[in-house]
Formats: C-alpha cells, sequence, structure tokens
C-alpha cells in the first residue's frame, strides 16, 4: 500500500503562491491516481485536484481551475498541487489521497491518506 507524506504549506498572503508536495513511498505511482482534498472544520472532505495513472488525465474543481496546476514526477514518486492567486477561502487543510488508477471525486474511494497540510491565505 501506497504511503504518502504532504509538505509545503504555510502562511501567503493573498494572491500569493503555494506548492504542496505529496510523496509516496511502498509502491509506484504508475498504477495510483492521487487526488488533492481539503477539508474545512465541520465540513465533508473536497476534492480539489487529480491526476490519474495511465496517461495522467487531470482534474480541477471549478472554483481553482486557472489558478492551480497538479503535476506529477513519476521518478521522484511526487506528486505536486501548484496554487497560484489564493484566495482567503482557499484556507484549510489539504490532503493527498491515492486510489487505483482512476481519478474519483468521492473521498471515500480513496484507501490512502496523507497526514495534512496547512494552507493558510490571509494578510
Amino acid at each position: 500500500q501506497l504511503q504518502l507524506v504532504e509538505s509545503g504549506g504555510g502562511l501567503v498572503q493573498p494572491g500569493g503562491s503555494l506548492r504542496l508536495s505529496c510523496a509516496a513511498s511502498g509502491s509506484t505511482l504508475n498504477y495510483y491516481a492521487i487526488g488533492w482534498f481539503r477539508q474545512a472544520p465541520g465540513k465533508e472532505r473536497e476534492g480539489v485536484s487529480c491526476i490519474s495513472s495511465r496517461d495522467g488525465s487531470t482534474y480541477y474543481l471549478d472554483s481553482v481551475k486557472g489558478r492551480f496546476t497538479i503535476s506529477r514526477d513519476i521518478a521522484k514518486k511526487t506528486v505536486y498541487l501548484q496554487m497560484n492567486s489564493l484566495k482567503p477561502e482557499d484556507t484549510v487543510v489539504y490532503y493527498c489521497a491515492a486510489r487505483f488508477y482512476h481519478c474519483s471525486g468521492n473521498s471515500r474511494e480513496y484507501n490512502s491518506w496523507g497526514q495534512g497540510t496547512q494552507v493558510t491565505v490571509s494578510s
């Protein structure tokens, strides 16, 4: 089973950028779709972006399209989420998660999760 560790969160001003990393161990990324989710206190986890295993197809939540970009480095077993033009409403904990092959917007369909990284957008 894949183990995941997120990094790259922090405090940034509105309009700023952060790059989150999701480092995988235990297996190759070739068989896994990696999704980024976020969760505000008291709310369900929300799918932000995903990259599929086979062809690297990418998917984005409407509210982050044009601002966030997901990518991966298979050799480094790392998936990135480049976040630009950050807004205060992007302030939450971000998680990466893995499931076999295909992306899904349903967090319950992912069976490996990282511990999360806090992103705070504030002036």
